[in-house]
């Protein structure tokens, strides 16, 4: 049985696991990186994956702007324990981020990752031809999907960050975070 809900703060340690498990270190030099750095993810988009009491999924969006200042979220990052990988978790996990964003009043969604993965959601390189990131990126993998018909329409320019700063206490949080070794409450 898996289940998945919002994330708490109890999840950080496991959620953090999670993400070194599938992505290594080198998951904080990524570009998206710089887009989530000091910002708090979207209000009831942190949605974890629970199996018999242990996280084993985790996806999480952000608030961007796309370019010339439309509201957009970055989805990511999205992981599945790699012993569950190829049961359809994370495209579980996709698809419930999506459908509770849409029901939010969100717009748009953009994203790096892997076309032919993210195409069976609606993402397409199309919706993101006049956008660019701040910093390194293969733009084969620069995706975004419209939630509301033309949201991305003619959308120009650099993708920003943007939404609430993290909580009081998230800069230790970071720090802990990138050192596996501390416990991550401390910051909570």
């Amino acid at each position: 049985m898996f289940t998945i809900r919002h994330e708490t703060v109890l999840d950080i340690p496991a959620r953090e696991a999670l993400l070194d498990r599938c992505f290594g270190e080198g998951r904080f030099g990524k570009t998206s990186e710089r887009l989530r750095e000091g910002r708090a993810p979207a209000d009831e988009l942190s949605l974890v994956v629970e199996r018999l009491g242990r996280l084993v999924g985790t996806i999480r969006l952000w608030h961007v702007a796309a370019g010339d200042g439309r509201p957009a979220l970055l989805l990511g990052p999205v992981a599945v324990a790699p012993e569950l990988q190829g049961l359809g978790l994370g495209g579980k996990l996709v698809r419930e981020a999506l459908a509770r964003a849409a029901e939010l009043g969100h717009r748009a969604v953009i994203l790096v990752g892997d076309e032919p993965y993210y195409r069976r959601f609606g993402f397409s390189r199309e919706a993101v031809g006049g956008l660019s990131l701040p910093g390194p990126y293969a733009a084969e993998r620069f995706l975004g999907l419209e939630l509301a018909r033309g949201a991305l329409f003619g959308a120009q320019g650099l993708v920003t960050a943007t939404g609430r700063p993290a909580p009081l206490g998230a800069a230790e949080l970071r720090e802990t975070e990138r050192d596996r070794g501390q416990t991550l409450l401390r910051a909570a």
